[in-house]
């Protein structure tokens, strides 16, 4: 149909700044002829797309919020079919640039809609499009649960250990997303995580010399999306009740800085 619009989207990475740079060919297509790139992409109804059109010759980019698409900005510029062209994304902060063919073929954009996301090839209706030789450089993103557990483990240097456990991957395993060691990370989830995460309520692991709390990560909604796993070192007469006194105000602090599930694992 004329409003149908395929994206291969590459699931690998979550960029923030990048600079990407790819080559196109429009090969066919009897109501359209397009090829773009998708960028910021948070899912088939949120995304920025740049897109070039051989049978209309419009460079244009355009922001789709909620499945609408807002006003396309971009130039009437004749783009042959069956010729390679190349085209350039970057941005940085909410600044964004397009070029094409080596040429800043739209004015510098800002926008504050996505401030990363996938990114992906696009066409539109019956368009049959090449592309090639694509690069992106990029500084790689750093997810939410590695910071908490480095920032906590500084400001908390009594912290034995600290494991981050949550839903990652396709099949949502519950698994380490951020550890003190990082040869724990993507280590599967034991049957007391798994239960602090259904019921959320802390549990507490008593071991020799040591004191393990168990504790539920809340999102901004207060929903459990994830578990936080503290040892402390025990000392003479220590109870359930003044161990969780202890942890309390460690995983509160983490529990601060978390938003989104998306957030602490990408």
């Amino acid at each position: 149909t004329d409003e149908h619009f395929p994206i291969l989207i590459y699931e690998g990475e979550t960029f923030t700044d990048f600079t990407l740079t790819t080559r196109f060919k429009t090969v066919k297509g009897e109501k359209e002829q397009m090829a773009g790139v998708v960028f910021r992409l948070q899912d088939e109804r949120n995304f920025y797309v740049v897109r070039a059109s051989s049978l209309g010759n419009t460079f244009r980019f355009y922001k789709v919020v909620d499945g609408q698409r807002g006003p396309p900005i971009g130039p009437q510029i004749e783009i042959p079919k069956g010729v390679w062209h190349e085209l350039a994304v970057e941005c940085k902060g909410n600044q964004i640039r397009c070029l094409l063919n080596g040429k800043e073929a739209l004015p510098a954009l800002g926008d504050n809609s996505f401030a990363k996301g996938k990114i992906g090839f696009w066409t539109k209706s019956d368009s049959v499009s090449y592309f090639a030789d694509t690069r992106i450089t990029y500084t790689a993103t750093e997810p939410l649960a590695h910071k908490l557990v480095r920032d906590t483990l500084v400001q908390y240097p009594r912290v034995r250990d600290l494991k981050i456990f949550a839903p990652k991957g396709e099949a949502k395993a519950l698994q380490v997303v951020g550890a003190k060691q990082k040869a724990d990370l993507g280590q599967a989830a034991g049957a007391t995580e798994r239960k602090v995460l259904d019921e959320g309520q802390p549990r507490l692991v008593r071991g020799k010399g040591i004191v393990t709390i168990v504790m539920p990560l809340r999102d901004r909604n207060g929903d459990t999306i994830a578990a936080a796993r503290v040892t402390l070192e025990s000392f003479m007469g220590q109870t359930e009740n003044n161990a969780l006194a202890r942890v309390l105000p460690i995983v509160k602090g983490m529990q601060a800085r978390i938003t989104t599930l998306e957030e602490l694992v990408e």
